[in-house]
């Protein structure tokens, strides 16, 4: 009988409830919140459900030893962890994203490259923010680049200048991402008149095939040259989207854009969700970083509405751009520039922004890479 309870105390130890705390409570409940919200409320479920599942299974109590665990050496989810710690996730995201990705409004429109340049200010502004609150400059770029809305960027550079603060950066990037419908539409109306909201612009030119060869192939020399430390990510983005354009690889853009690219946001949303286990990530700096992340994000939309108010001063009667599409130039590709034409819409049903504000929108994927990578060069 005594051996049958040692038995039974033995087992009840290996248990997760016998190593369970209210720090494990409190991340289960943010894990089943990002489930409620990608599921009930269907704010980017592709990367909430898989971060919200994540977090369920990093926030089971372990006893050490068992080697289970996102932390343990050797362990599966350790294993499938690397794909984040090393940074090559990141970059096949990208590949992805240069697939399915049509830069026709940004070409025929070269100065919407301007907006998605100008939303790079949040990365710069939470920098100096991160600064100022004591984090070092290498922490304050990892935290800054939240500011771009891109959560594969956001992993990348939080990889290489801040390991360990990874998982409160992933989360954060992929939450405001996932809040963009909510936080972006009252700081667009704060900012803009209802005669700036009825602005028609001209229908894009089209676009030649040949220019759409030319640009994945123009553009990542150009900006490879200007900051050869984003190669990861701009190279795969271009060459994405030269297997689409080129139109003779078809069927590998439709690997990249489809099964590959859903494949590895599988992997790593369920990975940064189990790298939030309670006693890595409740922390005082895993707050500030939320809050770093919320006002650079916020800097970011000013800047990009901002600028397209000051720039129509310069323009003509007939050129101006509407502001509504200067939020777009953060890289929440294609949420942002969905809530562009939704704003729009509700003041005009006629006037659709979409295909306008998809120009800012895939140049603030660009920027964000270019940023990463200036970042990487002064930092890394």
């Amino acid at each position: 009988m005594d051996k049958i309870l040692e038995n039974l105390q033995t087992f009840w130890s290996f248990t997760g409830f016998a190593n369970f705390t209210t720090d494990y409570l409190i991340m289960i409940c943010f894990g089943l919140i990002f489930l409620y919200l990608g599921i009930k409320k269907d704010w980017e479920p592709m990367l909430l459900v898989p971060i919200g599942f994540g977090i369920l299974i990093g926030n089971i109590p372990l006893f050490q030893g068992l080697n289970v665990g996102v932390y343990e050496e050797g362990s599966v989810l350790n294993i499938l962890y690397q794909g984040v710690q090393r940074g090559f996730y990141p970059p096949l995201i990208f590949l992805g994203i240069g697939a399915m990705t049509d830069f026709s409004a940004l070409i025929s429109n070269p100065k919407l490259f301007l907006i998605g340049a100008a939303a790079q200010f949040g990365i710069f502004g939470a920098y100096a923010i991160s600064l100022a609150f004591g984090f070092d400059p290498a922490q304050a770029g990892a935290i800054g680049i939240i500011g771009g809305a891109d959560g594969p960027t956001a992993i990348f550079l939080s990889s290489r200048l801040a390991p360990d603060m990874m998982g409160a950066i992933a989360v954060s990037a992929y939450s405001y991402m996932a809040l963009v419908p909510v936080i972006q539409p009252p700081i667009m109306r704060l900012l803009t008149t209802k005669k700036e909201r009825l602005i028609r612009m001209k229908t894009p030119r089209q676009v030649s095939h040949t220019e759409k060869v030319l640009f994945p192939i123009i553009g990542f020399l150009l900006t490879a040259f200007i900051v050869p430390s984003g190669i990861p990510l701009l190279g795969m983005l271009f060459f994405g989207n030269l297997l689409k354009e080129s139109g003779v690889t078809k069927r590998l853009a439709n690997t990249a854009s489809g099964p590959l690219i859903d494949i590895v946001t599988i992997l790593i949303g369920v990975t940064v969700g189990a790298s939030t286990q309670a006693d890595q990530f409740l922390q005082t700096r895993s707050i500030w970083i939320f809050v770093i992340g919320a006002c650079s994000f916020l800097i970011a939309t000013f800047a990009g509405v901002l600028f397209v108010k000051i720039f129509n001063l310069f323009l003509k009667e007939g050129n101006k751009i509407n502001p509504l599409i200067g939020n777009a130039g953060v890289s929440a590709v294609p949420d942002a520039a969905r809530v562009s034409n939704n704003v729009g819409r509700e003041y005009d049903p006629t006037n659709y922004l979409m295909m306008h504000a998809m120009g800012p929108n895939v140049a603030g994927v660009i920027g964000s890479a270019v940023a990463a990578g200036i970042l990487l060069g002064f930092l890394g």
